[in-house]
């Protein structure tokens, strides 16, 4: 409301021409999306929501231009249509300096941060530069031919603008950061178990990918980390687990079903619940006993009715999976930390930091 209130004062006070008062609603914009950039709090988003919304606003931002390609062919809704591509390209600019620190940190090598900042936007300026350079000797060659440097634009907009994503894509996946989250730390345990060793943060980041179309995570038993649903019945296996915990345990594992039965989406998966007080090691324990189960289940095709199942069947994977997680839980440990992986804190989204306490009776 305040700034709404600070532009109609703009447009009252100035003249009612529509590139006055397109202008003042320019600086507006500029203005509050500079100023609030450091309240959308991206410090504490992980680095693949981060990529998600670094790409998705710089899909934003060419279309943006698109919109204001179009201005000249409508000039009866010019306000309209450059308010709109103000407001978008403005969003764009605060999520793109929000999100350069990460990106440049994992270019740095020991204390150059600074120095990759500043090559950063010598980059950036000077691409810049040979743009209007460009445009400029198109404009100068083309002088003579009115009809096509009027279209000019809009022949050169979906090239460059495909170019430009294509880029900003690729250097994206070739960030390669230390820190461990839930999807990194399940990757590294699966080729763990699969394969014997542990990748790099080079190869993680290559399976990892941006994920722009939230397409991964939809294979068969996928694992989450945070709390039961407790708009849902509790499974009866979900309760015998419960009730087998004891004060040593900082953990524990049970199945969830999700998706519509008519619909015919319905799957299985796991869910990790933390205690209050787990740390790094416990969380590794953890993901790792809970990929052993989802191989088990795999390898055997079995499918848990989880109102009919017998309990003893799923109380005895539980504990062959944990003997199976502790024999492992040193070796990886010692491999994650040899594999240049920073172990000491494990990034967590909000929902996956939901603790649950043991309450004495």
């Amino acid at each position: 409301m305040e700034v709404l209130s600070q532009g109609l004062q703009l447009c009252s006070a100035g003249s009612c021409h529509p590139g006055n008062v397109s202008s003042n609603w320019n600086w507006i914009l500029s203005f509050t999306s500079v100023s609030c950039c450091p309240e959308l709090g991206f410090e504490r988003w992980t680095w693949k929501a981060q990529q998600r919304v670094r790409f998705s606003t710089s899909v934003l931002f060419s279309l943006s231009i698109g919109v204001e390609l179009l201005t000249p062919a409508f000039p009866q809704y010019f306000l309209l249509l450059a308010s709109v591509a103000n407001i978008a390209k403005q969003i764009s600019l605060a999520c793109y300096l929000a999100t350069g620190t990460a990106v440049h940190r994992s270019f740095a090598v020991a204390d150059n941060l600074g120095e990759v900042s500043a090559k950063s936007q010598i980059q950036t300026v000077c691409f810049d530069n040979l743009g209007l350079m460009l445009a400029a000797a198109l404009n100068i060659l083309l002088r003579n031919h009115e009809r096509l440097q009027a279209g000019l634009p809009f022949i050169v907009y979906p090239i460059f603008s495909a170019v430009d994503l294509i880029g900003i894509y690729q250097g994206l996946k070739h960030v390669h950061l230390q820190t461990l989250t839930k999807d990194r730390l399940e990757i590294i345990i699966n080729t763990w178990i699969q394969r014997d060793y542990v990748p790099s943060p080079a190869d993680v980041s290559k399976e990892e990918g941006i994920d722009f179309l939230w397409i991964k995570g939809r294979g068969s038993w996928p694992i989450r980390i945070g709390c039961l649903n407790p708009k849902s019945q509790l499974p009866r296996l979900s309760m015998m687990t419960m009730r087998s915990l004891n004060n040593k345990d900082f953990y524990f594992i049970c199945l969830e079903t999700f998706g519509s039965v008519l619909a015919g989406t319905q799957r299985q998966g796991l869910v990790l619940c933390l205690r209050e007080g787990a740390g790094t090691a416990d969380v590794i324990m953890g993901l790792l006993q809970a990929c052993h189960i989802r191989r088990s289940n795999l390898c055997n095709r079995c499918k848990w009715e989880i109102a009919d199942s017998d309990p003893r069947h799923w109380l005895e994977l539980i504990e062959c999976s944990k003997r199976c997680a502790e024999q492992d839980f040193d070796m990886l440990n010692e491999q994650i930390l040899a594999s240049g992986w920073a172990c000491k804190n494990i990034l967590l989204s909000t929902q996956e930091q939901v603790r649950y306490t043991l309450v004495d009776d």
